[in-house]
C-alpha cells in the first residue's frame, strides 16, 4: 500500500491503526511512505529491546519497532498474520518502520479537531487527541518514539564567533514546533551555540509570543531577529505562520526558517510561497548552525 496524500494547511490526514487491540491510534500521512505486510526479520544483536530486526526494502535496510511495546504496552505477537503491518515513515531523511497489529483506513480532519490528551492518558507519546464517531483516536508522536529507542546523536556544535554573538546581545530566536521532543533538540544545539531561545508550541502561540515580546520594540529584529519553525502542526502550521508574519508590516525583516521532519521539493516551494526564507530538515545540526549564521548576517545586513 503506497500512500500519496496531499492535504491543505487547516487539514490532517490521518492513518489509523492498531495495537493488539480494537482500539486506533493515529500517525500523520505526510510521514508516511508506505505501509507492507509484516515481512521477515532479521535480529539485530544487542539493541533495544523494542526493535523487532530490520528488513530490507528495495535495498535499503530498515529497522522495525514494534510500536505498542515502544509507548508502554503489550509487546505484538511474534507470530505473524495477515493482518500485522509495518507502517514505512520517513522523516529526517531515514526511513523506520513500525510494527502494528493492523491498519484500518485514512480519515481526514481539521488541525482544530486535534484536542490535548485527557489528563488519565501519562503516555508521553500521545500528543492529541480526535474524536472519530464514538471512539477517541490518540495521535503518536512516532519521531519521539524514535528519539527515546534509538537515544540522542547531537554532537557538540562549535561556537558562533564573537561578532554574531554580539548581534545576538539581548536578542532571542524564537523556537515553534508541537513536538516537545523535535523542540528540545533544536534549543540544544541553539544552546551549544550559546544563543538565547524561547519556544512557542504553535504558530497561533507564537504569534501572540511574537507580539508580547516586540511591543515596544522599534525594530522587532532587536528583540527577535530569526524564528526556527516546524510546518505540520495544529491550530496553526508553519506556512500560515509564515504569511501572517509576513503580513504584517512591523515582522518584515525577521528571518524566517521552516524547519521539518519531512523531504521534499514540494515543502521548499511552499514555504517560499509563504514568504520564508529557507526550509531545512530536522535535524542536521551543522546545516541549522549554517543557516542560523545566515539569518544573523542578514539581520545585519
Amino acid at each position: 500500500m503506497q500512500t500519496n496524500a496531499k492535504t491543505s494547511t487547516t487539514r490532517l490526514e490521518l492513518l489509523l491503526f492498531r495495537l493488539n487491540n480494537k482500539q486506533h491510534f493515529g500517525i500523520n500521512v505526510l510521514k508516511v511512505r508506505e505501509i507492507i505486510s509484516r515481512p521477515n526479520l532479521t535480529q539485530i544483536p544487542h539493541s533495544d529491546p523494542t526493535v523487532v530486526g530490520v528488513t530490507e526494502l528495495r535495498g535499503q535496510n530498515i529497522p522495525v519497532i514494534d510500536l505498542a511495546m515502544a509507548i508502554g504496552r503489550q509487546a505484538i505477537s511474534t507470530e505473524k498474520n495477515n493482518e500485522q503491518k509495518v507502517i514505512v515513515a520517513e522523516f529526517s531523511r531515514t526511513l523506520q518502520g513500525f510494527l502494528v497489529s493492523g491498519v484500518d483506513r485514512i480519515v481526514v480532519r481539521d488541525w482544530k479537531d486535534v484536542q490535548p490528551p485527557p489528563n488519565g492518558v501519562s503516555c508521553g507519546y500521545i500528543t492529541g487527541i480526535i474524536q472519530l464517531e464514538k471512539e477517541l483516536v490518540q495521535l503518536i508522536d512516532v519521531e519521539q518514539v524514535v528519539h527515546q529507542v534509538s537515544g540522542s546523536n547531537m554532537h557538540q556544535q562549535h561556537q558562533l564567533d564573537r561578532e554574531l554573538l554580539d548581534i545576538l546581545k539581548n536578542r532571542d530566536i524564537l523556537v515553534v514546533d508541537d513536538s516537545a521532543v523535535a523542540r528540545n533538540q533544536t534549543c540544544r544545539i541553539l544552546d551549544q551555540l550559546g544563543i538565547h531561545h524561547v519556544t512557542a508550541r504553535d504558530g497561533k502561540e507564537a504569534l501572540e509570543l511574537i507580539e508580547t515580546l516586540t511591543h515596544d520594540c522599534k525594530h522587532v529584529t532587536e528583540r527577535l531577529p530569526i524564528i526556527i519553525s516546524d510546518i505540520e502542526m495544529p491550530e496553526m502550521d508553519g506556512y500560515q505562520l509564515t504569511r501572517e508574519i509576513r503580513n504584517n508590516p512591523r515582522y518584515q525583516d525577521i528571518y524566517i526558517l521552516l524547519h521539518t521532519s519531512l523531504d521534499g521539493k514540494v515543502n521548499a516551494e511552499q514555504a517560499e510561497l509563504a514568504g520564508a526564507n529557507h526550509t531545512l530538515t530536522k535535524f542536521e545540526p551543522e546545516q541549522l548552525t549554517i543557516e542560523i549564521v545566515k539569518g544573523l548576517k542578514h539581520i545585519d545586513d
